[in-house]
């Protein structure tokens, strides 16, 4: 039987670069992403993992953008994953990364989409940057 989790995520850019994490040393590279708890709202929840993932409180979703990406993978048991994306603009680079990531950091478009890992982020990005344009 395959589990299903639902989570949020979020591109986060300030001015032209954005913000990749690095989940683990040398794992893979991404973005701000979480599971909602108890009745929070998919944007409560993704301001929440924001702050805890990078101590970022300066934050505004920029309405509009909301993409999907879904995806399997394996724990115990096969898990069908989908987490819903927002764009983020902040004013503040400052980052304070939690014990979830090894490293950050702020990127042009180019570099981004190369130090990206999956091409699920790959193509969020693009569509990320095709929204701002």
């Amino acid at each position: 039987m395959v589990k299903s989790e639902e989570s949020v995520g979020a591109v986060v850019y300030h001015d032209d670069e954005f913000l990749l994490l690095e989940y683990g040393k040398g794992k893979h590279w991404g973005f701000v992403k979480g599971h909602i708890e108890g009745n929070e709202t998919k944007k409560e929840t993704i301001l929440r993992e924001l702050e805890e993932e990078t101590g970022i409180t300066d934050a505004e979703i920029i309405n509009g953008f909301n993409e999907s990406i879904g995806y399997y993978f394996k724990r115990r048991e096969l898990v069908s994953k989908k987490v819903t994306y927002f764009l983020i603009k902040t004013g503040s680079k400052k980052v304070k990364i939690s014990y979830e990531h090894s490293s950050f950091k702020w990127l042009p478009y180019e570099k981004a989409l190369k130090k990206l890992s999956f091409e699920n982020t790959k193509r969020l990005l693009r569509r990320a940057r095709e929204f701002l344009r």
